[in-house]
Formats: C-alpha cells, structure tokens, sequence
C-alpha cells in the first residue's frame, strides 16, 4: 500500500502532465477571416479552439454562411470579426441581441454597432463606391492608429502591421476577461508577437526597397494599406468595389494610367474572377503577380501573421522585372 509520501509524488506527477492544458483549453474562439484566425492564435493559448467562418476562396465581401456556421456563433465564447463595414453578411446578426454581447468588432473595440446602425452604414458605404467621381483609394493612410480603426475608412486593417497590432492587444483584452484566462499565457504571447512583428517590419521594409520605383496596381483596395505602410507606389485600382462592375469612365482612367506608368505591375486576388481583370488589361505590357489578403494557403499558428506578412512581400517582389514569371 503507497505511503503519504508516494501518493504526494505521484499527484504532483500527475499535476505535471495536466499543466500544460490552460484553463482555455475548452474556450471556442470563432473569427469572421483567416488572417483574424492568425492574430488570435498569436495572442491566444495553443489550446484555445479557433476557427473562421469565411472558407478558402470565398470573398467576405460576399460570403453567404452555413447552417453549421450558424451554430458555431452559437456555441462560442466570443467572436471577433473586423466590422460591418467588411463582413457585411454578419452585420445584422452580429448586431442582434444574441451575438452582441460576445463580438468584438476589432475596427471599432467594443463599440460593435447595432443592426439598423450596421445597414445604414452599409448602405452608405455602397452609394460611396458608386460615384466614379469619387477614386480617393490612393490616398488612404494610417496616421490615426487610436482604438478606433474605423470611421468610414479602408476596412483592411490586418494588412497594416502597426493597426494589426492595436488588433492582437484588443484580442488580449477581450480573451482576458473570459471566465479562467491564463493571463500569464497571454501577456507572454503577445509581448512575444509585439518582438517579432517588429522584426519582421524592418526586415520586409528592406526586402521591399527594390520595388521603388516600380508602379503597382491592386485589383481593389485590400492593398492601399500594406502599400501605404511600407511606401509602396500604388498608382490605381481597378475597382472601386469588387461586388460591383467599375463604370466605364474609372475603367478608362485606369487603362491610361497602366499605359503610362512605369514598369507597371497588377496585383490580383485569388477570390476573384481572373477574366474580368484580364480583359481590362488586354494589349498592355503589364507584370502581373497575385498575391492573398485573406490568408488562405498560410499555416494558422502562432507565427502565422508574420509569414503572412512576409508572404505578401514576396508577391509584391515577384513584380521586379527580373522576378517576373
């Protein structure tokens, strides 16, 4: 029969080998976007369970849930997604009553809009990139970086580090005031990713030097920030939204441009249909590369950011004309 002395060292034994297991082991975590995905699994414990709701291939900006979907909201802890102003399709039900206690909208912290103040916001958002008048992408920057990421602007906000930041210590707040946070875990993990994410800055603002003088073009605007952050020339977009056929005026405007630009290179999106844009590029000499803003083919851990970043700067790269395919 054991002494006092072995169960006590067989219980600490046991402790041991539980201790890994964080008392977030059983936390579900749903995110609107793979790169959301990312920057949770950067902050979060390994053994949170995180998932995304807009699969491979599919565009936010259009996206239609599942069922199951449906009750992954239901069975969260919380729910972080970027706004209405970018997963439209979660903008009334993530503004209801059942969700919005649990949801945090990163482009807005814990401001998450109501239902009808989601619609009409959204609906102003669409008036806006039906006026051709109106192609101010260009001029998009990152000066504000206070809590509100907001405010009617590009709703790309994962692709500026410094406002990807600000996201992963909204996403530490968030998952620290669940019920049995392992704080420890958490400020470690995102004093970690702080230290690597600004290691990974100099070195793709580096790598990047090359491309000065080079004119980029972005299929629509999900690039005007990452652009914008590592002073990148991005002369046009060739559409003002990409739910929507661009009119024939901004069509021209950007035509002339290409023809005009020096060493001009287009940067497209998997998401989207690759006829569209060939067709409006047919007879130019053009490079094209394409490159992902939702994260698709990069491995979901903790390092998944970073290589996300470093995987754009190697798309962008594949525009030098001695990259080019």
């Amino acid at each position: 029969m054991p002494n006092k002395s072995q169960t006590s060292i067989a219980m600490l034994g046991l402790t041991a080998l539980l201790s890994p297991l964080s008392a977030m082991a059983g936390t579900n975590i749903v995110t609107s976007i793979k790169p959301l995905e990312l920057l949770v699994k950067a902050v979060a414990p390994d053994d949170a369970n995180v998932t995304s709701l807009v699969p491979a291939g599919s565009s936010p900006h259009n996206y239609t849930m599942r069922p199951s979907q449906r009750r992954a909201l239901e069975n969260s802890d919380v729910i972080f997604w970027v706004g209405p102003e970018m997963e439209t399709f979660l903008s009334r039900l993530l503004g209801g009553e059942e969700f919005r206690e649990r949801t945090v909208s990163l482009m807005h912290g814990d401001d998450v809009p109501r239902a009808d103040d989601t619609d009409a916001h959204h609906d102003e958002h669409e008036e806006d990139h039906h006026d051709d008048d109106d192609h101010g992408h260009d001029d998009h920057g990152h000066d504000d970086h206070g809590h509100d990421h907001g405010a009617g602007e590009d709703p790309h906000i994962w692709l500026d580090p410094v406002l990807a930041l600000e996201m992963a210590k909204d996403i530490h707040k968030a998952l620290s005031q669940l019920e049995g946070a392992d704080t420890q875990a958490l400020d470690a993990n995102l004093a970690r990713f702080e230290k690597t994410l600004l290691e990974a800055e100099e070195d793709i603002q580096h790598r990047l030097e090359p491309l000065a003088n080079i004119s980029l073009f972005a299929y629509h605007d999900a690039f005007t920030r990452y652009a914008g952050h590592f002073n990148l020339t991005l002369d046009g977009i060739l559409t003002l939204n990409p739910e929507l056929s661009p009119g024939a005026r901004h069509i021209a405007e950007v035509q002339d441009k290409l023809r005009k630009a020096n060493q001009p290179c287009l940067l497209t999106e998997p998401q989207f249909n690759r006829q569209w844009w060939r067709s409006i590029t047919e007879g130019l000499d053009i490079t094209f590369s394409t490159w992902d803003p939702l994260a698709t083919d990069i491995e979901s851990d903790r390092d998944g950011y970073v290589n996300f970043l470093q995987g754009i700067a190697d798309n962008a790269l594949a525009c030098l004309p001695e990259n080019a395919q």
